[in-house]
């Protein structure tokens, strides 16, 4: 017996279609469908507006190795 917890899509004619995993063997099966009485809403909320501070070009020949930001131990 398998738990699948997915999203579905049902369609205005009624048609219900889920993806199920891939080691649900294909022919018929028994299932139970539990359907929220609210439909999923996608978030379509505008992307997050960070501040942006612009310090102009990196000095040439300027790198961020590792060696060249930490001493010799590492740190």
């Amino acid at each position: 017996m398998h738990r699948i917890e997915t999203k579905a899509t049902v369609t205005p004619d009624g048609v219900l279609t889920v993806q199920v995993p891939p080691d649900v063997p294909p022919g018929e099966h028994q299932v139970v469908i539990t359907i929220d009485e609210r439909p999923l809403v996608e978030n379509n909320r505008p992307p997050l507006d960070f501040p942006v501070n612009n310090y102009g070009p990196w000095p040439e020949g300027f790198t961020v190795r590792r060696e060249e930001i930490y001493g010799d131990d590492g740190r």
